[in-house]
This record gives structure tokens, sequence and C-alpha cells, in this order.
């Protein structure tokens, strides 16, 4: 059976212009920051400002979200969770993907095949999920890497 590329996503197409960059690292420094205050700091109109987010939106080029602190929220656990398996790696991570706990799922090269993130109430609810991680077909390992403490985690990485 021939493989058929995928086509890459908008986001990973976009051409940004040197006016999308600097709005985008203006709400990467605050989310909140109104349109009327980033217009004036890179030039345009209130009104051009929020047509270009929306447009960044769209395009899935960036999303301004509530970042929380699970711990805060009830959530005493937090781990990544490396998954070794057979077969369709995609396929797996679109399963785990699915799952409300996993907040992040990644394909990787190297000793593992993806990289799955959970925020739990406690020790028994990660367990469970490891449960259901493992019993997804294709799974065939797991290893698990309990957060103790968070010392950085930063989404204002800039532009290029």
């Amino acid at each position: 059976m021939a493989h058929t590329p995928r086509a890459l996503p908008a986001a990973a197409t976009a051409v940004l212009d040197d006016i999308s960059k600097r709005i985008i690292e203006q709400l990467q420094a605050d989310g909140r920051r109104s349109y009327a205050a980033i217009g004036k700091a890179v030039g345009l109109s209130e009104a051009a400002v929020r047509q270009r987010v929306q447009r960044l939106q769209e395009a899935g080029v960036m999303q301004i979200v509530a970042v929380t602190d699970p711990l805060t929220l009830g959530f005493r656990r937090q781990a990544m969770i490396t998954v070794k398996c057979d077969g369709d790696l995609e396929k797996v991570a679109d399963h785990l993907a699915a799952m409300d706990e996993i907040d992040y799922v990644v394909i990787t090269a190297g000793s593992f095949d993806l990289l799955v993130e959970v925020v739990c109430e406690n020790d028994d609810h990660l367990l469970e999920i490891l449960g259901r991680v493992r019993g997804v077909p294709a799974v065939t390992s797991t290893e698990t890497f309990v957060y103790l403490k968070l010392r950085k985690q930063t989404y204002s990485w800039g532009t290029r």
C-alpha cells in the first residue's frame, strides 16, 4: 500500500510578516493586552489588530488561552509518560490525544515513539490512566516520569 503524504497544517505553511510577528510577541507577553495597546505598539489601528489576531487564530498560528496551575485546581499529580508502539504511530497518538486527562502528545524520534503528558487528581487516578494508555492497541511499553516540582514553563519563545 502506498503512503500518501499528509498536507501540512496551515500553521506550518503560514508566512508571517513583521507586524504579525510583533502582534504575537505582544500577546505572548500579555494575552489580555488590548487591541488598542497592541495597535499603538505595532503601528496599526485597533480594528486592524483585531482582524489580524482573528486571522492568526483561524489559521492555527496561535491560540489565546488561560494557563492554570493544576495544583490549585485539585490536580495533584502531573507526569510525562513515554510510550513505545508497534504499528501506526499517528493512530495511537490520536487515540491518546482523545483522552481528557492527556494534555500533550508528540510523536518523537529516538528511544520512545510518543511523549504524553497527563494531569490527574492523585496517584490512583494516574494508575487508572496508565492502564488505559497501556490498553491501547499497538502500545508495547510505557515509562512514567512523575513531576515533583515545576521549575520553568514558558510559552514566550518569540517569533522568527
